[in-house]
């Protein structure tokens, strides 16, 4: 809207700052960051109202999980509704990527919505079938890739692009769009996974939303694209404003989502928060960077897979419990140490996923 705004001004006059990405992009964490501080108590209010007893604690977790009981989960929405209205206030809504971005972040949040809904209403960890969650997300993650396929530059449609290497790229064909509708699924359900202590998820979005931000930016710009060796992929920098959106949003939950939690984010939020995450990599054409910058949630659902198919074969657990963060608690480690220490990985993690656009 302010995009739109300056463009009606003319060309001499002080509007004309807003056409710029890094100035949309500050304002528009500075306003997600402001809605979610201001609307949060309300929030919070009314949704443990709502809830009663708020999201139910599983009797065979971590014993001192025990004490969060009645703690009101949905707290998702607080971020979408920052992060959503920021945007449309900041971002140009000329731009296909943005929308397409905001689409499947609506959609994996309302299911994420409906499955926190169940669990709340029947006291049970039990959502709806995860057969049916994943095929929703697969249709509106496939959905997505195909629209990004038909705005990506002719050529690098279809192509899978490798960091490090110069120029290096793998024409999927009709394979990309189920290959990059996996990225986003899997991006989805990994931050799902990883939202299991307070403040462990919305951290690591933040630092990697932040990267991310930074690499839509450097590919969207023909000059910096050019300097880096990277591929040039037109209108992806407006995305930086969607991560400076999610990263404002995310630090006024984190202020009510601090330990001891006042709310919790539930898939609601950490669903979206990593479909949102998994369609700009695919849009920037970084899917493999993801993997990097992201590699806590992969070492998260990793450990989950692990876990079931050792115990499946051969009867015996590799971990003391998943996700792999319960493993360490289990083992002694403070709720704490386990979330600031994962948060120093998603940091190196994300330096290294930095690093790659510089190597060549």
């Amino acid at each position: 809207m302010l995009y739109l705004l300056s463009e009606l001004s003319g060309t001499l006059t002080p509007l004309n700052v807003f056409r710029y990405i890094t100035f949309r992009t500050g304002g528009a964490l500075f306003t997600a960051g402001f809605f979610v501080f201001w609307f949060g108590p309300w929030i919070i209010s009314l949704l443990r109202i709502r809830q009663g007893k708020g999201q139910p604690i599983r009797e065979d977790g971590p014993a001192t999980h025990l004490t969060k009981r009645g703690t009101p989960t949905m707290g998702g929405l607080m971020i979408l509704a920052g992060a959503v209205v920021s945007v449309l206030l900041w971002a140009n809504p000329r731009n296909h990527y943005v929308w397409v971005t905001l689409a499947v972040t609506l959609g994996f949040g309302a299911i994420g919505f409906y499955d926190d809904y169940l669990k709340v209403t029947k006291q049970s960890h039990k959502g709806f079938s995860g057969k049916f969650r994943l095929l929703l997300e697969a249709a509106i993650a496939g959905s997505a890739c195909l629209l990004i396929s038909i705005y990506s530059p002719v050529a690098l449609q279809n192509q899978l692009a490798f960091p490090v290497f110069k120029d290096a790229l793998l024409n999927l064909g009709w394979f990309w769009v189920p290959f990059a509708a996996f990225v986003i699924v899997g991006a989805g359900n990994a931050v799902n996974i990883t939202d299991g202590l307070d403040g462990l998820a919305i951290v690591p979005v933040m630092i990697a939303c932040g990267t991310f931000g930074v690499i839509a930016y450097l590919v969207g710009n023909s000059f910096t694209a050019g300097y880096l060796q990277v591929n040039y992929v037109r209108d992806t920098g407006e995305l930086a404003v969607v991560c400076g959106a999610v990263i404002g949003a995310g630090l006024g939950f984190l202020w009510f989502n601090a330990p001891p939690a006042q709310i919790f984010m539930g898939d609601t939020g950490s669903l979206a928060l990593g479909g949102l995450l998994g369609t700009i990599a695919v849009a920037a054409k970084h899917e493999i960077v993801l993997a990097i910058v992201g590699g806590l949630f992969v070492l998260e659902i990793l450990s989950v897979i692990i876990q079931v198919a050792s115990f499946k074969l051969t009867g015996k657990r590799v971990f003391r419990m998943a996700p792999i963060h319960h493993h360490f608690e289990q083992k002694g480690w403070k709720e704490p140490q386990v979330v600031i220490r994962f948060w120093i990985i998603a940091v190196i993690l994300a330096l290294v996923g930095l690093a790659t656009l510089k190597l060549r």
